[in-house]
């Protein structure tokens, strides 16, 4: 009997249609004669299942549902969501409740990663190079003058807890801060501001496949906006360089900042890390724990250039899943 898998996708933020696009791509790429796969898509009003050409509720306290008066539970859960609530924790605690193994990081890893401010000050004790960088909330007492004091200028606004850029802004001028802190409180109640930094940008992959964490190579981006923004991301406005033309030397010191961001997360599964290199020494800015698989993602094509098929990627993730359930009486 072939075993049931649900591919999650949506979610219920600005990232919910990029998702969407992954989610499809992973679907595409599972044989439907080795998996019985399901879409199920989360929004902010319900967690939907396809079945049978019938759109069924998913009960979120057992990760079920029901039809024709059977009950019908997942063998596995292949995570897609970018945003909430696949990349903070939300989804990995009601799989756990319900004991249903699911693809990448654990419920406490991805809260942790998905904030990026946590997230810089877990790896500053380990020697990681970082921006300069300060958090304000939605209800702190935040003057511009003051936040672009303790920066500088140029600096970078980010909603902390989001991602594809939505609600990032570079500001050059004082007068567009507020402006900016405002965008960033539009998608998150805390704002991540950090210190400019001017140098190659990289995107680089590290994943688990056939048991072994490996390093992908990395993408340069070159960018035609501003900075990496969503038009540069989503909309061609980009051009992104696999492998990075890199010295031998910001290889190796990348690929090991890399790993070890890996490792001291305690991440797994297929994760993509962003740097900008100073000199030789590459700065992390945020590590993405479900990285996107449409088209345009990076991660699929570091892959290839690893001799990694993305239909082998993803049927390695759903088998090492199943493999090492934890759940298993």
């Amino acid at each position: 009997m072939k075993k049931h898998i649900a591919v999650v996708m949506g979610g219920t933020t600005s990232e919910h249609a990029i998702s969407i696009k992954s989610g499809t791509v992973v679907i595409d790429n599972i044989p439907n004669d080795i998996f019985d796969v399901k879409p199920v898509i989360i929004s902010a009003e319900s967690w939907n299942v396809m079945h049978k050409g019938n759109e069924l509720v998913v009960n979120q306290t057992d990760f079920s549902y029901q039809y024709e008066g059977r009950k019908y539970v997942f063998d596995a859960v292949f995570i897609a969501v970018h945003g909430a609530p696949g990349e903070n924790g939300v989804l990995q605690k009601v799989l756990d409740r319900a004991k249903v193994p699911y693809t990448g990081c654990s419920a406490a890893v991805s809260e942790l990663t998905y904030n990026k401010h946590k997230t810089l000050e877990k790896l500053r004790p380990h020697g990681i190079a970082m921006a300069k960088n300060t958090i304000i909330d939605s209800i702190s007492d935040w003057n511009s003058k003051s936040q672009a004091s303790s920066i500088g200028l140029p600096c970078f606004v980010k909603a902390n807890k989001a991602g594809s850029s939505f609600g990032v802004v570079k500001v050059n001028k004082l007068e567009e801060m507020s402006a900016a802190i405002k965008t960033a409180l539009a998608e998150d109640n805390e704002v991540l501001i950090e210190s400019y930094l001017s140098g190659t940008e990289v995107s680089i992959g590290v994943i688990e496949y056939k048991g072994n964490v490996q390093v992908l190579a990395p993408t340069e981006i070159i960018t035609h906006s501003d900075f990496f923004d969503y038009a540069a991301k989503y909309e061609g406005k980009s051009e992104e360089i696999t492998p990075a033309r890199i010295t031998p030397v910001q290889l190796q010191n990348l690929n090991a900042a890399a790993k070890k961001i890996y490792n001291i997360l305690g991440v797994k599964g297929i994760t993509r890390s962003d740097f900008i290199f100073k000199g030789d020494t590459p700065y992390f800015l945020e590590l993405n724990s479900i990285p996107g698989l449409t088209a345009q993602s990076l991660l699929p094509m570091q892959a290839k250039h690893a001799g990694i098929a993305l239909g082998d990627l993803i049927m390695d993730m759903i088998n090492s899943c199943l493999k090492n359930n934890t759940f298993k009486a």
